[in-house]
């Protein structure tokens, strides 16, 4: 196999053989716009007439007070052994103490089952790779949607195809408005969300530059759902390749009787299937039976009502290159976020 970087010829090519919104080529476009710098790797078969058979986006951010980079490469395919060596060789020429993977890999999960990534894990762990603190959670609900509508309903929580039904009693309406206006509507409810779940969200300058680059792709869609004129509830997802994706929401506390979240996701569904998509990414669970005290617990209940299924991923794994930068960059990395978790618990 031959790696080397992409041409911007290439954008199509390299966008058919990537498998998630956060490996394409408009992705890396609106990170370079937050000030990342975006490596663009392809690798091709000599014995294919040098077809592009896989890609990867990976984005540079450098490590302050240590000196050096890390990269991230979130959502990219099966590692082998090419992709390994080319991240080495990535990773020296950007003096990276570690690149961080994420691969998109997963499986239906199941209670006592016998999991397949046993030589995966292996194999990364024999490349110098190690467990790392996670960008994205380990499980994930995924929805299949390529059913007609009346089997996706079929298949749901009866408790959710009733809370469906009452929203649309209430006449709650939902609607796609992707202007900017829109957006400031998103950002100040999830400025509300983020206040009363206490987790921590982006600015509105980063959710405004990924609307500029994925909107024209027709990737990026908003969508409101209103009762008499109040919006109370925006949720934006990203249309790539076959797959419906939700990576973002935010909601008000207002008139929560009306169900209109719901209803929200119902035609979130139906704008996935309109626009040929066959599954439905959900973004992240915390994983099968979580506690009730779990911050997350509300959202798993949310998303199981569906009917999708609960997947396990093969994990998040950082391939080190610099040992000792990378023991001090862990130890730091960890007193961080014992200090984001207090400020967390800390009254506003």
């Amino acid at each position: 196999m031959v790696v080397r970087e992409i041409l911007p010829e290439e954008k199509k090519d390299f966008n058919r053989v990537v498998n998630h919104p956060l490996q394409s080529w408009q992705w890396g476009q609106f990170r370079e716009k937050t000030g990342r710098k975006i490596i663009r790797l392809g690798v091709f078969d000599p014995n294919k007439r040098h077809q592009l058979v896989s890609a990867y986006t990976l984005s540079v951010h450098p490590l302050p007070i240590i000196g050096g980079t890390s990269i991230y490469f979130p959502r990219g395919p099966m590692p082998d052994q090419t992709m390994i060596e080319a991240l080495k060789k990535i990773a020296k020429r950007r003096k990276a103490v570690f690149v961080k993977l994420e691969p998109n890999v997963h499986q239906p999960y199941q209670a006592q089952q016998t999991s397949h990534f046993g030589q995966v894990k292996k194999f990364l762990k024999e490349n110098n790779c190690q467990a790392g603190r996670p960008q994205f959670t380990k499980y994930n609900f995924i929805l299949d949607i390529s059913q007609s509508e009346e089997a996706i309903l079929k298949q749901m929580k009866s408790k959710t195809r009733y809370n469906i039904r009452l929203s649309q009693r209430h006449e709650v309406e939902v609607v796609e408005d992707n202007s900017i206006q829109a957006l400031k509507i998103f950002w100040k409810l999830m400025e509300e969300t983020t206040k009363r779940q206490r987790f921590y969200a982006r600015t509105f300058d980063y959710y405004q530059k990924m609307r500029e680059v994925l909107l024209p792709d027709k990737t990026f869609h908003l969508l409101l759902a209103k009762y008499q004129n109040t919006i109370l509830g925006a949720y934006i997802f990203f249309t790539f390749n076959d797959t419906l994706y939700y990576p973002y929401g935010a909601s008000s506390r207002e008139h929560r009787d009306k169900m209109a979240l719901y209803k929200l996701m119902w035609e979130a569904i139906k704008l996935g299937k309109a626009q040929k998509t066959t599954k439905f990414d959900m973004w992240g669970s915390p994983g099968p039976n979580p506690s009730p005290k779990d911050p997350w617990y509300g959202f798993h209940r949310f998303k199981e009502g569906f009917g999708a299924t609960l997947e396990e991923y093969l994990g998040t794994f950082d391939l080190v290159i610099d040992q000792p930068k990378y023991k001090i960059f862990t130890l730091a990395n960890s007193w961080r976020w014992k200090y984001l978790r207090l400020r967390k618990l800390l009254p506003f």
